[in-house]
């Protein structure tokens, strides 16, 4: 009895909590607490889960952080990926709203992996970047009610889908005077601009992944690839090689000089649940991985 009563004022204290910072109602949120001790929720039709897959620093041989990923599904069976279900937040006028809560999912789940040393890094939609003021503020009060710092997140921004410099300039900003750090992400891909680098000045660059599955392939990127970390390292910045995929890419990625990696070969994104009791095999085969390429 006395459980079922701790979780009902715990369900109670998310509704107002919810209510207040994201003004959305419990009902609207669907936001159901699992056996697991997990969260999920069903908004505008779509159920949202959490996955995360671990980022490991292979110099230092232990866990570095988190990304969190969305797992939206329609009815609860038919898997869907992130890009529709924000598509379709945004047709339904939404986004601001679906991204908010999307997050303060990942934050509910992350709190069972959160004794981790380690980050939690988060992807910000990017049409959101231009189309809100205050950015982070809302989002704060969601981490310290959870008793999460902001020191201990990363916001990824694609900034290759962002054209209007002074806002994402402005965005940014925002977000590091609330203690967040900030990773740009999937540079390297087509869209990126190599000057927002010195001008952004991130903590984190992540590397698309065509980058490491390229220089696979290719020997002219696999040479040039150790001069683009260097310069990343020389902006004051940590390079994240991420899509590892094979024991040869993450040979190249050990090569180039690269510290934090992420990618199949090494964990592959799981609830925070399945998370836990596999964080230990994750790390020891890291380290053997790492030593079989040295």
């Amino acid at each position: 009895m006395a459980a079922t009563d701790n979780t009902s004022n715990h369900i109670e204290q998310l509704r107002l909590q919810l209510k207040e910072t994201l003004q959305l109602d419990l009902d609207d949120y669907g936001l159901v607490e699992q056996s697991t001790g997990e969260f999920n929720s069903t908004f505008l039709g779509v159920r949202l889960n959490s996955a995360f897959q671990p980022i490991y620093d292979i110099q230092a041989g232990d866990l570095f952080g988190h990304e969190a990923l969305l797992r939206p599904s329609l009815g609860g069976e038919l898997s869907s990926t992130p890009g529709f279900a924000f598509t379709y937040a945004e047709q339904a006028g939404k986004l601001v709203q679906f991204d908010r809560v999307s997050r303060t999912l990942h934050v509910l789940n992350f709190r069972q992996i959160y004794a981790e040393n380690g980050l939690l890094f988060l992807n910000v939609h990017p049409k959101l970047l231009i189309a809100v003021n205050a950015h982070g503020k809302v989002f704060e009060r969601i981490l310290h009610s959870n008793s999460v710092p902001t020191e201990r997140v990363v916001i990824e921004i694609q900034e290759g889908q962002i054209e209007q410099e002074k806002l994402l300039t402005e965005a940014i900003d925002n977000y590091r005077a609330r203690g967040y750090r900030i990773a740009i992400d999937r540079f390297g891909s087509t869209q990126s601009h190599i000057d927002r680098l010195w001008k952004f000045a991130p903590d984190f660059v992540k590397l698309d992944q065509s980058l490491i599955q390229k220089a696979e392939q290719n020997e002219h990127i696999r040479k040039i690839l150790p001069g683009l970390l260097k310069m990343i390292k020389d902006l004051g910045a940590q390079p994240v090689i991420t899509g590892i995929e094979t024991q040869e890419q993450l040979d190249i990625a050990i090569e180039s000089g690269s510290s934090l990696v992420q990618g199949y070969f090494l964990a592959k994104p799981v609830t925070a649940h399945e998370l836990q009791p596999a964080k230990l095999f994750k790390t020891s085969a890291v380290n053997t991985q790492v030593k079989s390429a040295a």
